[in-house]
């Protein structure tokens, strides 16, 4: 890893240089680009090696980088022999590898006061690092080790079994938690069905072989994009050719995800009943799903503001009618790469959940049946809209839009291309993916006191 060092002396800290009244986005005249870099200085810049491996940046001269390490190995790829191992690979980003103990990058990160920190979804795992510009070098370092140098010693790996069994504990206590991962669970034969938890039999059975075997098929160049913010792309591009070209070839394929519906009821004594009634949208990236997230605006995507009532909701308005006692209603929206779901979620009370239930799908077939305006459209148009230009806003959100959109397609689609396809998302479409959600095969999963709580035949 001696190589990486002296990265820090590729990229200037422009933003360092800037005139007095001159904004920090801008380089000081005469600063050249970096080579095969585009015109505007505020581009999204993606390159992809022969190997696969996807290179994007964006070079906001920031005195802070954000670095992450996107890789298509997300719990679907799951087989039944190994099930659970995503979730020991989160917890396993800080063991020991080949080129670093666990203790050296703990340190190494805290000592230049930056961060490290592993998230995963159905479909990805995310690495990402924080630190300040000059730093990049060090953590940089620390990065590579926990994605192309794994060791899973048998004895560190053993001692995570706590941690797991922790983790579930956790997880247990969120009611919604629970539902959506019994959805997913009820929805799918294959791929999707597989939980972002270890699951209970597995526990404790997850062994060394199996991560190694798990990292060997899925952690290959073709399947991974290395993303950053407030670096040059020069940089980030000569950090891919050196070191993260580990292994070739595209991995293991995984299997297409196959919708069957069905239902899950987990009965437990709270007064409180969650329920999720869903069918099979659209894959993630095509008009049909932008019409999806349209349509979940336009029926409600939940509150924009903390303790917000929703009150231009049509879901809260519609279900208002029907019951006079407390509930939460709101649309449920989930794209895959080749798949989607897309539904309604309530929470209400015990002996109201019928009501609320049927309240809700009501809406839902008043879209499918033209019962939406004009104005309602552009509303929800303007919040969807307002939702991705917000997210946006953080490095957070900026980072996992290019990386999940590099890993995707290999490109970035900008926020202005993108508002112009949600402002070509018609009337015709939104009820078009309503009529598919009404004639849909539904798959419903409830949580609580379910005697008032119809089965998913009955709705």
């Amino acid at each position: 890893m001696k190589g990486i060092r002296g990265i820090s002396q590729l990229s200037r800290r422009f933003y360092a240089a800037a005139r007095t009244g001159q904004s920090l986005a801008q380089p000081l005249a005469g600063l050249k680009l970096s080579p095969g870099a585009a015109h505007s200085y505020q581009d999204v810049h993606v390159t992809k090696l022969p190997s696969g491996l996807v290179i994007a940046s964006l070079e906001n001269y920031s005195p802070a980088s954000k670095i992450g390490v996107f890789i298509r190995a997300g719990c679907r790829y799951e087989t039944p022999e190994n099930q659970g191992v995503t979730h020991l690979l989160r917890l396993a980003s800080s063991l020991t590898t080949k080129g670093a103990s666990a203790f050296k990058i703990c340190r190494g990160v805290e000592a230049v006061g930056g961060s490290m920190s592993v998230t995963s979804s159905r479909e990805n795992m995310i690495y990402t690092v924080d630190c300040l510009r000059d730093d990049i070098d060090t953590v940089m370092e620390y990065l590579i080790n926990v994605t192309t140098a794994q060791e899973f010693r048998p004895w560190e790996v053993s001692d995570l079994t706590p941690r797991v069994k922790m983790d579930k504990a956790q997880a247990a206590q969120s009611t919604q938690i629970g539902v959506v991962e019994g959805l997913h669970g009820a929805a799918y034969k294959n791929a999707l069905c597989n939980s972002l938890y270890c699951p209970d039999h597995m526990v404790g059975n997850i062994q060394s072989e199996h991560l190694h075997q798990f990292v060997q098929n899925n952690f290959t160049s073709s399947r991974m994009a290395l993303v950053g913010l407030g670096v040059d792309h020069a940089v980030l591009k000569q950090v891919g050719e050196h070191f993260l070209n580990i292994r070739s070839g595209t991995g293991t394929t995984g299997a297409k995800a196959q919708y069957r519906g069905g239902e899950i009821r987990l009965p437990s004594t709270s007064t409180l009943v969650h329920s999720a009634v869903v069918s099979q949208s659209a894959a993630a990236g095509t008009s049909e799903a932008l019409a999806f997230s349209v349509l979940q605006h336009l029926l409600g995507a939940g509150p924009h503001v903390k303790r917000g009532s929703c009150a231009s909701s049509k879901l809260v308005q519609g279900v208002a009618k029907a019951t006079a006692d407390p509930f939460d209603v709101s649309a449920f929206n989930a794209s895959y790469s080749d798949s989607g779901l897309f539904g309604v979620y309530t929470i209400s009370q015990a002996a109201a959940a019928g009501d609320v239930i049927k309240a809700a799908l009501d809406q839902v077939k008043a879209v499918a049946n033209g019962g939406v305006t004009a104005a309602d459209l552009t509303r929800a148009k303007a919040q969807l809209k307002g939702q991705f230009l917000m997210s946006l806003e953080t490095s957070e959100g900026l980072l996992e839009a290019m990386g999940t959109q590099a890993l995707t397609s290999g490109s970035y689609c900008s926020s202005e291309e993108i508002s112009k396809n949600i402002d070509n998302v018609s009337l015709t479409d939104i009820a078009n993916a309503a009529k598919k959600f009404v004639s849909g095969k539904k798959t419903m999963a409830s949580s609580g006191n379910l005697v008032k709580t119809p089965f998913s035949d009955e709705i």
